[in-house]
């Protein structure tokens, strides 16, 4: 299976816990996740100074900067698969 291949499954698998993950794992893996399928955090699209949700997501994904798109995969898979041991599947 190639890496994008076990990237797609984690993200699909991602969807079926049996339970919500912890915040701070959410934005792992949405700072991950758009890492690896859209690059560096866009400061012109850094969200409004009210909307706190979204600031503390672009803060997430800005500190994944630099990070290769195989390396946010890799990454992204490895923190799946450690949610999917602790929390297990639906």
């Amino acid at each position: 299976m190639s890496l994008q291949e076990q990237f797609d499954k984690a993200a699909a698998d991602v969807k079926n816990l049996k339970s919500l993950p912890s915040d701070n794992d959410l934005l792992e893996l949405y700072a991950l996740f758009k890492q690896a399928t859209v690059g560096d955090a866009d400061p012109a699209n850094k969200p409004g100074m009210l909307d706190l949700k979204g600031k503390a997501k672009y803060a997430a994904w800005e500190k994944k900067k630099g990070t290769s798109k195989e390396d946010a995969q890799k990454a992204y898979i490895a923190k799946a698969e450690s949610l999917i041991a602790s929390i297990g599947l639906q």
